[in-house]
C-alpha cells in the first residue's frame, strides 16, 4: 500500500510539480533516529529505506556501487550502508562515528532521520541525535538478541522522552526467519523495558540487507501479520508529543521598531494562546492580557507550537529577553535550585560539585554551580551509584543552583522548557546537556539549606556519656526495609518489646504512622517517599541524641535514598535490616490490604507492582521472614537475630 502511494507521488512530480510541492508543504514531519549495537545494521536499514523509496540520486547510487566493489564489503554487491556513512573514516572502519541526518518523503509524511553511532564512547553523539526525535528505531541483531548497547540506548531514549519505540529485529535471514527466535527476543526485551517508564512499543522482524519488511512485505515470514517498517512510520500516531495544555512563551527579543509598537518575539514552546488571554510574566509575576498575535502573514486569531510570533500586551509591564509568558492558571516551576539528569559531554574536564558553568535554558542564560551529584546511572544495568564526579558520557542526577531563577517545566512534561545545556565559562564549549526533573519527583530535601535566618544550635546540659550510663545502652538507629507485607513492622514491634523487657528503651518510628501526623502533606511519588524517609530519619536522629535506640520502619524502595538515610544518621549509629520476603509471599500475607486495593485499581504507586523495589545489597542483616516458619516462630527467630546484631555492635549489653 505504501509502495503504491509512493509510486503515485512520483507520477505527480513528473506531471504537476507545483501540485506536488503544495501537497508536500502540508505533510506532517516525523523525526526519528536509529540506534543499537555496532553492526546491527543501522546504516544498512537507512540505506534500504532511501533506496526503496527512490530517494537516492543516480550519481550517489553509482558512487556507492563503485565503492562497494572496491571495498568488497558485500562481495561486490551494493553496500547500502555506504549511502549513509558519509565520512571517509566511517567507510574505512565500517562504523558510524558522527550523527548523520538524512531526509526522505512518502505520500503520507516527511522524515528526518538521525543515524546515531552505537559505540559506548559516542553516547553524547547519540544523545544529541535523539534530543529532537519523536520516534526511535532500536535495531537488534537476531543472532545476538538484546545486547548491552540495546539496553543503553533504550535507557537514553527513555530519558530523552521518546515515547514511540520500534524494536527492529534485524538479520532474520541469518536465523532462518525463525518465529521462535523473534518471539524469544520480544520477551527478552519486554522484560528489560518493564523497568523503564511505559512507552508505545512495536516489534518488527526484518532483513535490511535484502529488504524484507522494511518497505516491502516479506514473503519469507508469513507468520508476521503486522505492518512493514515504512507502513508503521507512515501511520504511527504522534499525538501527545507536544504539550498543548500549558502555554509557554520564552521571550527571545523585545521588538520595538518605533514608539508606537512594543512586542515580545519568540517561539511558542507549549499550549495555545488567543487575544484576550490573561498572562503572567515570570519570574517577576506581573500580569496582563494578550492584545495581538502578530505574524509575518498578519494578525492571528490563535497560535500553537511551534509558531514563531510576536505578542503585544494590553499593559506596559516589564518583560525582557529570557522571561517567560504563561497563562495564569497553568504556571511552571520557578526556582534557583533545580534537579536534573545530565549527560556529560566534556572530554577534557569532568563535572565536579562546586564548579561554576553558564546554564543556557532557551533564550535565558545564567551562571550556575553544581551543588551535588546525587548519583550516577549505569545505563547498562540501570543501577545507581554514588559518584564524586561525572566523566565523558556519564549520566547522572545532579542538583544545580542558578544565579537567576529558572522558569521551567519537568522535561517529561515539556521537552522545550525542560531542557538546558551547561557551558564551560573558559572555553565556551558545551560541557553537558540536561533534562530538568519535577521537584516533587526528586529525592527530597536531604541537602537543602534551612530556610530560617538565625538558627542557633540546640544546647544540652546532659552529655551522651551520662545518657548511656543512665539507660545502659548506646544510641542507635535500625532501618527496617522491605516490601509492604514483608513483616518488617511486626519484627520492629517485637524487638521493641524485647528491649523493654530487658529494662532498656527503644522507640519505633513507622513511616505509615508519620503519614498520619507530621507527614500528612506527603503523597507517594518518588520524591515524597524520599521526603517521608528524610523526616523520619531527622526524628530518629533527635531520638538518638536523647540516648534511645530507634527502630525505623520504611519501605524505602530506592537504594540511593537509603544511602542518604545512613549519611544523615552517621555510620557509627546506623544499620540496615532487609526483611527480604518476596512479592508473592507479601501479597498472600497482605496485612494492611495494600495489594487488595491495588488489584481493585483503587491504589497506585505500590513498590514491587507499579515500580521497582531496589533490594539492598549492603544490608547489615537480611531476614527471610517467609522462610522462618509459623509467624510466632518467625518473629522469635527474627528478634534473636536483630538482638545479636545490637549486642555485636555494643548497643545493648547482655
Amino acid at each position: 500500500m505504501g509502495h503504491d502511494r509512493n509510486t503515485a507521488e512520483h507520477e505527480l512530480i513528473e506531471r504537476d510539480i507545483e501540485a506536488y510541492l503544495a501537497r508536500h508543504e502540508h505533510k506532517e514531519l516525523l523525526r526519528f533516529l536509529t540506534c543499537g549495537s555496532v553492526d546491527d545494521g543501522k546504516s544498512t536499514l537507512i540505506g534500504r529505506l532511501l533506496h526503496d523509496t527512490h530517494m537516492i540520486h543516480e550519481d550517489t547510487l553509482a558512487a556507492a556501487t563503485r565503492d562497494s566493489k572496491s571495498m568488497g564489503t558485500q562481495s561486490g554487491e551494493l553496500d547500502l550502508a555506504l549511502l549513509v556513512d558519509g565520512l571517509r573514516s566511517e567507510r574505512e572502519q565500517g562504523i558510524t562515528i558522527d550523527v548523520a541526518y538524512r531526509y526522505f518523503t512518502t505520500a503520507a509524511r516527511k522524515y528526518i532521520i538521525a543515524d546515531t553511532p552505537g559505540h559506548e564512547q559516542f553516547t553524547r553523539n547519540m544523545a544529541t541525535g535523539a534530543s529532537n526525535c519523536d520516534l526511535a528505531i532500536l535495531l537488534v541483531d537476531a543472532r545476538h538478541g538484546v545486547a548491552v548497547q540495546t539496553r543503553r540506548h533504550s535507557y537514553i531514549t527513555s530519558l530523552l522522552g521518546i515515547r514511540n519505540i520500534v524494536v527492529a529485529i534485524n538479520k532474520m535471514d541469518l536465523v532462518g526467519f525463525s518465529q521462535e527466535r523473534f518471539d524469544e527476543i520480544v520477551r527478552e526485551y519486554a522484560a528489560f523495558a518493564a523497568k523503564l517508564p511505559p512507552r508505545s512499543m512495536s516489534f518488527i522482524p526484518m532483513s535490511a540487507l535484502i529488504g524484507d519488511n522494511v518497505v516491502h512485505r516479506s514473503t519469507a515470514m508469513p507468520w508476521y501479520q503486522g505492518p512493514t517498517l515504512l507502513e508503521h512510520l507512515d501511520t504511527v500516531a504522534l499525538e501527545g508529543q507536544r504539550n498543548l495544555v500549558d502555554f509557554r512563551f520564552p521571550v527571545q527579543w523585545v521588538n520595538r521598531p518605533n514608539l508606537d509598537f512594543r512586542g515580545f518575539t519568540g517561539t511558542i514552546a507549549g499550549g495555545c494562546v488567543k487575544p484576550g488571554d490573561g498572562v503572567m510574566v515570570l519570574p517577576s509575576r506581573k500580569t496582563s492580557s494578550i492584545a495581538r498575535i502578530v505574524s509575518f502573514d498578519g494578525d492571528l486569531p490563535e497560535a500553537t507550537p511551534p509558531l514563531s510570533i510576536t505578542l503585544t500586551l494590553a499593559d506596559e509591564v516589564d518583560c525582557a529577553r529570557g522571561d517567560m509568558l504563561v497563562h495564569l492558571d497553568h504556571q511552571p516551576h520557578v526556582s534557583h535550585d533545580v534537579h536534573a539528569m545530565v549527560v556529560w559531554m566534556d572530554d577534557v574536564s569532568p563535572m565536579l560539585p562546586g564548579k561554576e558553568y553558564l546554564l543556557k535554558h532557551g533564550p535565558h542564560q545564567t551562571p550556575a554551580s553544581i551543588t551535588r551529584i546525587a548519583h550516577r546511572v549505569d545505563v547498562n544495568t540501570l543501577e545507581k551509584s554514588a559518584a564524586p564526579a561525572l566523566a565523558l558520557n556519564d549520566i547522572g542526577q545532579v542538583a544545580i543552583r542558578t544565579q537567576r531563577p529558572l522558569v521551567y517545566d519537568a522535561y517529561a512534561k515539556n521537552r522545550h522548557t525542560g531542557a538546558f545545556i551547561l557551558i564551560d565559562r573558559l572555553t565556551n564549549a558545551t560541557a553537558g546537556a540536561g533534562m530538568l526533573l519535577d521537584p516533587h519527583e526528586v529525592e527530597g530535601h536531604w541537602n537543602a539549606a534551612p530556610q530560617g535566618g538565625h538558627l542557633a544550635p540546640s544546647r544540652t546540659t546532659v552529655t551522651p556519656a551520662q545518657r548511656e550510663a543512665r539507660l545502659g545502652q548506646k544510641p542507635f538507629t535500625l532501618l527496617f526495609t522491605g516490601l509492604s507485607g514483608s513483616g518488617k513492622s511486626e519484627i520492629a514491634r517485637a524487638v521493641e518489646r524485647r528491649i523493654f523487657d530487658l529494662g532498656r528503651l527503644a522507640a519505633v518510628v513507622d513511616g505509615s504512622a508519620l503519614r498520619a501526623g507530621i507527614n500528612r502533606d506527603l503523597g507517594f511519588s518518588k520524591g515524597e517517599r524520599s521526603e517521608n524517609l528524610r523526616r523520619g530519619m531527622e526524628v530518629s536522629k533527635v531520638m538518638n541524641d536523647a540516648g534511645l535506640v530507634v527502630l525505623a520502619v520504611f519501605t524505602a524502595p530506592d537504594a540511593s535514598v537509603r544511602a542518604r538515610a545512613a549519611e544523615l544518621i552517621g555510620s557509627e549509629r546506623f544499620a540496615l535490616v532487609h526483611v527480604s520476603t518476596p512479592l508473592d509471599a507479601c501479597m498472600r500475607r497482605d496485612p494492611s490490604g495494600v495489594y487488595r486495593d491495588a488489584a481493585s485499581g483503587s491504589l497506585k504507586g505500590v513498590p514491587g507492582l507499579d515500580f521497582e523495589y531496589e533490594a539492598p545489597t549492603n544490608a547489615q542483616l537480611t531476614i527471610p521472614f517467609h522462610e522462618l516458619g509459623a509467624t510466632d516462630v518467625a518473629l522469635r527467630t527474627s528478634v534473636d537475630r536483630v538482638m545479636a546484631l545490637l549486642e555485636a555492635r555494643g548497643i545493648i549489653a547482655k
